[in-house]
Parts: C-alpha cells; structure tokens; sequence
C-alpha cells in the first residue's frame, strides 16, 4: 500500500509533489551499473513509500534513464507521479545550440524514452551561462509549452546568479540547484526569490555525492566509470556535480564534526536529508538510490522530526570553518 508523504506546491509549477522525490541519473549510468531488474524494482519501493516526483536528464545513459523510468510508468500507472526530465547536456556545451529545432529534437526523444505525449517537466540541463538570459530561448521554451509538448518548464543550475537570472523569467516553473549542508549559498538569496516568485525548488545532489552518507573513508575507491573517479577535478563536468565540489578530505573531516548531531534511530544521510527538508522554500529534494532498501531509507526521511535551530546552527558552524572557504565564492 502507498504511504501519504509531505507534499508541496510551488504556484508555477502547479503540481504538489512528495517533499522526497527521487534522482534517476545512477540508473542510466556515471554511479556503476544497475540492472534493469533492480532499477524497476527501486522505482516501486520508491513509489510505494510515497515517492510521486522523479528527476531524470535525456544524457544519463544516453537515454536509459528515461526509458527505464517510461516502464516503470507504464507498470504502475499512477497519475499522481510527476516526472522531471533534463535537456541540452548531449551536444557541445555552447550556447549557439541551445535553438528552437533543437529543443523540438531533444523533445521528441525524450517524450519516445519517456513514452508520454506532454511532459510533466523540462529543464535546461546547466546550460552556459549567457544561455539564461536570451530571450529566444524562453520564446522556445514557452512555444512547447503552447502546443502542449510540455506541461511546464525549468532551470538547472550551476551558480546562484544563474539561478535568480531564471526566475526572473515569467515562465520558469523551477529550478533545480545543488542545496545540502555543504553548499548553503542558495540559502541567501537563491530560496527566499523562488519563494517569492512561486518558482519550485528542486534540491539536488543532496548527499554531496555520498560524502554526507557517512559512509567513506581515506581509503574509499569507486569504479573507473563513476563520476567519483573521473571528475573529481572538473574533467567531464562542473566540479560541483561530484562531491558538491568539496575536497574530499575536507568533506570526510567535516561528515566526522556533523556525526554527533544524528537523532538516535536515524542515519548520517538521512540527517542530511533532513537538514534540507527543513528548508520551508524546499519544493522537493531528489537523492538518487541504487536499491529498494535505499529508497525506502530516504522516503522515510519526511517522517523525520525537524532538527531544531541549535542542531542547524551547528550545521551552519561546521560549514562557516570547513567547507565555505572551497566552495561559497564559487558557485
């Protein structure tokens, strides 16, 4: 039986989610392999636990991602689940491609993959930065909206000053932006604008790649095909994606300070998770799992009492000495 979740609803985006959704990027790939198998299996338990908001890009896996999330939407059929997916990310990184006629293109793919006529929701994959402020792109963007290609439109983001360029558009719905207890920026200005302006907030690489897992050490290896691996320096991508751009010593010295606040019965990372959660302007926050087992674990998460204002001004402590020093002026 499905279990009632938080839900919330940012004016633009008109839908209410489930306040834990799902990130779909380990299934097609970058974390190691998931069997077909396995990732259906971690979609239902997801679904079961109340999950209704699943996040996923048309370049994660070059299109596996999608596909396996348009089974499971087939098996389940439930109108209740939102499904957000990314463009932009499979072509050269420069804004001259980020045109009407590709838009359509990316468009029909996804909605093939995805085995849907509207989608529930399309972000720009981290575009370059002059890309948030043409005004044809939005002309685009609003155009699928129009014939009914989409049902509404976001951002993702690397930088705050990307993000607040977006919502002042009128016809963003969302953004989507790396937010944990290891990058606070958004918190100044990045939320209280989405507030205010009815844009949903889409709270990503919640666990800094793990890191606020607790579960790694100085001796951690991960496989030649994670992203863990081969961008831990910006090779492939932003050198925020991976580990929120946190050295990831520094992030293990700072995991061992936050330990000692964890509420007895929960884990590290659903602290973690917690800790997000917490923030009121939060729409969804969308941690990625490998496993049923995982899934549930972060399901449960909004069940969770709130931490407090003295657990999140420790929060706050260990980010001031620790970890803003490597990544606030950046992103």
């Amino acid at each position: 039986m499905d279990t009632p979740m938080e839900t919330r609803k940012a004016q633009r985006l008109g839908r209410e989610v489930g306040v834990v959704g799902l990130g779909c990027w380990q299934l097609g790939g970058d974390w190691g392999r998931v069997e077909d198998a396995d990732a259906l299996a971690l979609l239902h338990a997801a679904a079961d636990t109340g999950v209704t908001f699943l996040d996923t890009a048309d370049v994660y896996g070059d299109g596996r991602s999608e596909a396996l999330v348009g089974r499971f939407l087939g098996e389940r059929g439930d109108d209740r689940l939102v499904v957000a997916t990314k463009m932009g990310r499979r072509v050269e990184q420069v804004p001259e491609n980020y045109t009407r006629d590709n838009f359509r293109a990316w468009n029909d793919r996804s909605r093939a993959n995805l085995g849907l006529d509207t989608l529930d929701l399309v972000q720009l994959h981290c575009p370059p930065t002059p890309v948030y402020s043409r005004d044809e792109v939005y002309d685009a963007l609003d155009e699928l909206v129009a014939e009914q290609r989409v049902a509404a439109y976001g951002v993702s983001v690397e930088t705050a000053d990307e993000a607040l360029t977006a919502i002042a558009r009128p016809g963003v719905a969302s953004v989507q932006i790396i937010l944990n207890a290891f990058r606070q920026k958004p918190l100044e200005r990045v939320l209280p604008a989405a507030a205010a302006a009815g844009v949903a907030i889409i709270a990503r690489v919640p666990l800094a790649s793990g890191l606020l897992s607790g579960r790694y050490s100085a001796t951690t290896e991960f496989p030649p095909d994670d992203h863990r691996t081969y961008n831990r320096h910006g090779e492939a991508f932003d050198v925020g994606e991976t580990f929120a751009g946190v050295p990831f010593e520094v992030g293990l010295a700072a995991v061992e300070r936050l330990r000692p606040l964890v509420p007895a019965g929960a884990t590290m990372a659903q602290f973690a998770l917690r800790w997000i959660v917490d923030q009121p302007q939060v729409t969804v926050v969308i941690p990625g799992a490998r496993s049923a087992e995982q899934a549930r674990g972060n399901a449960a998460v909004a069940d969770l009492p709130p931490l407090g204002a003295e657990v999140h001004a420790a929060v706050r402590a260990v980010y001031d000495e620790l970890i803003g020093p490597h990544v606030h002026a950046r992103w």
